[in-house]
């Protein structure tokens, strides 16, 4: 892996422009460290995404993101699950991905200590309907017990399954959905400030509609898949295109490792 912006030292690049500096395998602190949060002060939070598209926009291939994948990628996505205090994702990608219980790791057992973290992060399911399997390990076997993010008129037998399977209900809307920042305010007064949301698109959209996206760290698989796939974001648009910054470029094996902050 190597660094391709911000590029620092400049007795190593090379005949391309490349920073060759980092033209090796990172190890987790190096990475943890490039992809810090931002210091927060005691009522701030910040949102960021990881999502992997192939060059041709596909979000995933065959319902799936892991086709579009790589080590490397995986090394991040872990990575920023060991950073984050909360992961937030939709109970399609929950279906549809198996997800499982975030697990502690060892490797981020003193940099979680330090910032007054829990062993794991907390994973918050969004959905409206609560359509989800309740005796899945994700919410029978979690370290941290796992939230579900729904509306007020939500289901009431629903939330009863959820509530007795263990996991925690959070109403996050008035009406049946989740209202994004509403979803951000109620995570932040548990103490889960530090928020990343791994999808699926249609909550990506969501969030990017609603303004409260503070990062999105996308990988670009150098890959084409053609076909109907869906973006990384869908859902409702918005009136003017919101405007993100370059934070910072990775690379490895052809696969762009990419971190935009908003403006």
């Amino acid at each position: 892996m190597r660094r391709l912006f911000p590029v620092t030292d400049m007795t190593a690049i090379d005949d391309a422009g490349r920073d060759t500096s980092g033209d090796r395998e990172w190890s987790l602190d190096e990475l943890a460290d490039a992809y810090a949060y931002p210091g927060l002060g005691p009522d701030e939070t910040w949102l960021r995404a990881n999502m992997v598209s192939s060059l041709d926009g596909a979000g995933q291939h065959d319902g799936r993101s892991q086709p579009l994948s790589s080590d490397g990628d995986m090394r991040i996505f872990g990575m920023l699950r060991g950073l984050a205090d909360v992961i937030v994702v939709g109970a399609q990608t929950v279906r549809q991905e198996g997800y499982r219980p975030a697990r502690a790791r060892e490797a981020f057992a003193a940099r979680r200590a330090a910032a007054g973290q829990g062993p794991a992060p907390v994973i918050a399911v969004v959905s409206a309907s609560l359509d989800l399997d309740f005796s899945a390990p994700l919410f029978t076997e979690p370290l941290v017990p796992t939230l579900v993010l729904t509306g007020a008129v939500a289901p009431a037998d629903r939330m009863t399954e959820a509530m007795k399977a263990g996991a925690e209900v959070v109403i996050a809307g008035d009406g049946p959905g989740v209202e994004p920042a509403r979803a951000v305010a109620a995570l932040a007064e548990r103490g889960l400030r530090r928020q990343l949301t791994e999808g699926g698109p249609r909550l990506l959209g969501q969030f990017v509609a609603a303004g409260v996206l503070d990062e999105l760290c996308l990988t670009v698989s150098p890959t084409m898949t053609a076909g109907g796939a869906q973006r990384i974001a869908g859902g409702p648009s918005v009136e003017v295109p919101q405007r993100f910054a370059v934070a910072s470029l990775l690379e490895e094996a052809g696969f762009l490792f990419t971190r935009y902050r908003r403006i």
